[in-house]
Order: C-alpha cells, then sequence, then structure tokens
C-alpha cells in the first residue's frame, strides 16, 4: 500500500492485521523535512542574488569615482593644451598681420583687438604646444564644471569632453602640400578659417624689375603703332630691357634702325627660360594675348599687365590709353594681383605601358573641350573625378574649365560665372542628350579623367585654349589637374571690382529697364 496525503496531512495505508508498513512513514517523514526546508532555501538564494548586486553596485560606483578622477586630470591637461593652441595661432595671427603691413604698408586694424589676448606660454619640457604633425591641427576642447556655453545655457555637472580630431591638407602623400592654402583654428571646439586661399592679394616689389617682355596682338595697325610708342617710353623713360617676340621685332626694325636695342630669341628652347629673365610681362590686345601669354611660360609666370585693345577685356582690366599711369603704379607697386589657376592636361594613349607613359602637358588658362569633331554620332565618355566614377557623357561634348573660363565657351555652354580668384574645375556638358545632366564645380585638388570607351562609336577631339587638338581614340584618356603656376595677372582696383565690372561692361549681366514708380502700390 503507498502513502496518501489528504488535506495536507500525509498517511500511511494498514494491513488487514493492523499493523502499520515502516517504509511508508519514513518516506512521510522526509517529505514533510523537504517541505519545511523549500521556503528557507529561496530566502537564501533572494539573499545571495542580492548582495551579488550590492557587490556590482559598489564595483560600478568604484569605477564611476576612479573615472571621474582621471576624467578630471585628463580635462586639464587637454585644456591646458587648448591654451596653448590657442596661444599660438594668436601669435601666428600676429605675425601674418606684422608681415603684411610691413610688405604692403596697410594700416593696422587689427593691433587693438589682439592686445588683449594672452600671450604664448610654454610646457614643462619647454617646446611649444603643437601636438600634432607638420601636416594636420588637432582640436582639443573640455568644458569643467560651472562653465556656460557661448549661447548662455548651464553645463551639466560633469565634465564634457568633445570629440579630437585631426584636419590634414595632403590629399596624396607629401604631394599634397601645394594645396595646403588654409589656416584652421579652433575656438571651444568649433572649426573656423582665418585664411584663405581666395584673399586678396598685393604684390610689392623688393627690387625694381629690370626686363619687361611686351607681346602684342597680330595683324593690327593700331596696336603697331601703339607698341613702337610703348617699347621707346618703357627704354628712354623706365631705362628697361624690352623682350618681344621675333615677328614684333622685324616690324620694329622695319620701322625704324633705332630699336636695335628690343632682344628677342631665336630657338624655342630659349623660350622655356624666360621666366628667369623676365620681370615683367605687358600684353596689347585681349583675352587672347592674355592666353597667348601664359602658353609661353610652362613654368612660373611673371607679372602681367594687361592693356585692353581687343574686343570684351574680361581679364584686360588697364585701358591703353592710359598705359603710363597704369605701368607706373604696377613699377612702383603695391597693386593688387589676381592669381588666375590654370590646368594641366595630358594624354594617355591606349597603347601606353603604364599611366606615366604620358604625352608632352599641356597649360590651359580657359579650358580644354573634348567634343565629336566632324562626326555626326553623340561623343561617349566616361569621366572619373579621383577614380571615382561620375558619370557618362553623351551629346556634343564637355567643358574642364578654370573659373577664369568660366565666363568664356563654359558660360554659352551653360555654365556658372565664378570669380576668378576661387580655386575649382568647372566641369560642364557641351549639349547632353539628357534633361537632368548639370554643370558642376569641382574643388581644386581633384583629378578628373576623361576616357573614351572601346564601345564609343567614334573618336573625340581635344582642344586647349581653342587650339593644339588632339584626337582621342577608344581606349584613350585625358587627364587634368590644377597646375601648380597660376598667372598673376595686375588688377585695376582690385580683384572682385575688376570682375564685376567686366562682366557690367562686357555682358551686361542683369540689365533691365527700371520699373516705374507711378504705378499701384501695396498700400492700395
Amino acid at each position: 500500500m503507498s502513502p496518501r496525503q489528504e488535506n495536507g496531512i500525509v498517511s500511511c495505508s494498514l494491513h488487514e492485521n493492523g499493523t502499520s508498513d515502516p517504509l511508508p512513514l519514513a518516506y512521510s517523514e522526509k517529505a514533510v523535512q523537504e517541505m519545511l526546508q523549500l521556503p528557507l532555501e529561496g530566502i537564501d538564494n533572494n539573499l545571495v542574488e542580492f548582495s551579488e548586486a550590492m557587490r556590482t553596485v559598489a564595483k560600478a560606483l568604484r569605477r564611476a569615482a576612479e573615472g571621474k578622477t582621471s576624467a578630471q586630470a585628463e580635462a586639464a591637461e587637454w585644456k591646458r593644451k587648448f591654451e596653448l593652441e590657442k596661444s599660438r595661432n594668436l601669435q601666428l595671427e600676429r605675425k601674418a598681420i606684422s608681415s603684411v603691413n610691413s610688405c604692403c604698408d596697410l594700416p593696422n586694424k587689427r593691433t587693438s583687438d589682439l592686445a588683449d589676448q594672452p600671450e604664448v606660454c610654454l610646457p614643462a619640457n619647454g617646446k611649444n604646444g603643437h601636438c600634432c604633425g607638420a601636416n594636420g591641427i588637432c582640436n582639443h576642447e573640455v568644458l569643467r564644471d560651472g562653465e556656460v556655453r557661448s549661447d548662455s545655457e548651464p553645463v551639466n555637472k560633469k565634465v564634457v569632453k568633445k570629440a579630437s580630431f585631426k584636419l590634414s591638407w595632403n590629399s596624396e602623400g607629401s604631394k599634397g602640400n601645394q594645396y595646403k592654402h588654409d589656416v584652421v583654428s579652433f575656438d571651444r571646439g568649433n572649426i573656423s578659417t582665418t585664411e584663405r586661399s581666395s584673399k586678396q592679394i598685393f604684390l610689392k616689389w623688393d627690387s625694381n624689375p629690370q626686363t619687361v617682355l611686351v607681346l602684342t596682338k597680330p595683324n593690327s595697325d593700331s596696336v603697331k603703332l601703339l607698341c613702337s610708342e610703348l617699347v621707346r617710353w618703357l627704354k628712354d623713360q623706365k631705362k628697361l630691357n624690352i623682350y618681344v617676340e621675333p615677328r614684333v621685332r622685324s616690324e620694329l626694325l622695319d620701322e625704324s634702325s633705332s630699336f636695335n636695342f628690343v632682344q628677342t630669341w631665336k630657338e624655342d628652347e630659349e623660350v622655356l627660360l624666360l621666366h628667369t629673365k623676365v620681370d615683367l610681362v605687358v600684353t596689347l590686345g585681349g583675352d587672347g594675348t592674355v592666353l597667348w601669354a601664359a602658353s609661353l611660360f610652362k613654368g612660373p609666370v611673371p607679372p602681367v599687365v594687361p592693356l585692353s585693345m581687343g574686343s570684351l577685356g574680361f581679364m584686360t582690366a588697364f585701358h591703353s590709353e592710359q598705359y603710363k599711369e597704369s605701368l607706373d603704379s604696377v613699377l612702383q607697386g603695391p597693386v593688387s594681383i589676381t592669381l588666375r589657376h590654370r590646368l594641366q592636361c595630358y594624354v594617355i594613349r591606349e597603347t601606353a605601358k603604364h599611366e606615366f607613359d604620358t604625352e608632352e602637358p599641356i597649360l590651359v588658362l580657359n579650358e580644354v573641350t573634348i567634343d565629336r569633331g566632324i562626326s555626326s554620332y553623340l561623343t561617349n565618355l566616361e569621366c572619373y573625378c579621383d577614380n571615382t566614377f561620375v558619370t557618362c557623357v553623351q551629346g556634343d561634348g564637355l567643358i574642364l574649365s578654370t573659373t577664369s573660363g568660366s565666363t568664356a565657351y563654359s558660360l554659352a555652354a551653360g555654365g556658372s560665372m565664378v570669380h576668378p580668384q576661387v580655386p575649382g574645375i568647372l566641369f560642364t556638358p557641351i549639349c547632353p542628350h539628357s534633361l537632368s545632366f548639370r554643370p558642376l564645380i569641382l574643388p581644386e585638388h581633384v583629378t578628373v579623367r576623361v576616357q573614351v570607351p572601346f564601345n564609343s562609336r567614334s573618336s573625340a577631339w581635344a582642344s586647349f585654349d581653342g587650339k593644339d587638338r588632339k584626337q582621342l581614340n577608344p581606349g584613350d584618356a585625358l587627364i587634368c589637374s590644377m597646375a601648380p603656376w597660376p598667372v598673376p595677372t595686375a588688377c585695376q582696383v582690385d580683384s572682385t571690382s575688376d570682375f564685376l565690372r567686366s562682366i557690367h561692361e562686357g555682358l551686361h549681366w542683369n540689365l533691365r529697364k527700371i520699373q516705374n514708380s507711378d504705378g499701384p502700390s501695396s498700400s492700395t
């Protein structure tokens, strides 16, 4: 017989003789003991779990206290480095302002603003607080207890650390140093630029110019007359050495043998050394004469004084009738100049063994154009920017323009007019067979590759500033990037004033009649 449990009481069955079975009784006692022990074991488990949780909380509080102490120490160190970096930037700004004042004799407008700034302090090791390499600047910003943000909102009672980061100007190793234009500063962890590459630039001669190169527009009687007068004045009044083209020297000698003092070159190799002999370039003509002057210099270009004797004159700011006053001001200095960026282009043929197997590079001041030539088929051009695919041009062609060339062919193709001091590459399609293909403006540091695909129906043609046309067969590519040698052109007033004057006078930009004032008004 097995034991039974009724209403919580364990009983055992009896034999017919009235005696009970001892094994079931022992089993019942064990069961009762287990039932009595169950609540106690549950309480012990809860106590163990609670103690473990308390130990975890204690560890977390201890780590929080240690982290707070470490964070406060780190915050103090970062704050000290930030103050050193800020003081160093202020000192560099003072030096830049003082150098500009000494070179250009400009009034020091910011001396009073910088007088109350803290001096540069040095850390314990005696070195300055520049914590990064020569190719970048790190920011360090910490808000401590009790500090208030610039918007007057109180900061929580804890240390708030901004993420540390570094700005680097190098795009491809050390080669990117030529693009280091901006000086970046950090004010309370926020990025700001204090100096820019597009800032107005002044030229002041350290020594008097000795040699002038005079370039003229051909086949113009008025230019010939002014050229002979200008050359005589530069020699007699300014005591300068004169260089001209071989064609111009022959014309001057045909006019009078007294122009035998004028120098020229005989071999093409001598043209490559002109920048080592010439201090100043004077052009007589229009924008095309300025383009021709720029094409003579495959490297550095001397300052150019363009005298206007052409049609539109986006680059020729000086009037030819006032050449004496204009050249006097330029030779005396300081004079405002515009750095007109150029593009460096070269062709890689499909048969080239490697990417460095290229043709001779060509420098352009306005634009390089890739078009379909005499073919009746659409051009098919694959375009890449720093090896990243941009788009496939299907239309009449593509224009890669400088900002100086933004008022030339690119403007006629629907591109935007851009200030010449803005560094960049204009990416303008010519009559694209697409409703959504809009022009782009790419940054100056990129390299653009335009390739004719193998499945193209016809070849393409590339022209550089309207000349030197080259055929691009399927598989050929054109590489275009910003050249390191800009063309410095003298300004009549300054870069912005001359640019706005040129688009107003040359293109009659936004010219319309003024609305009459005697019509209905909003008050009626």
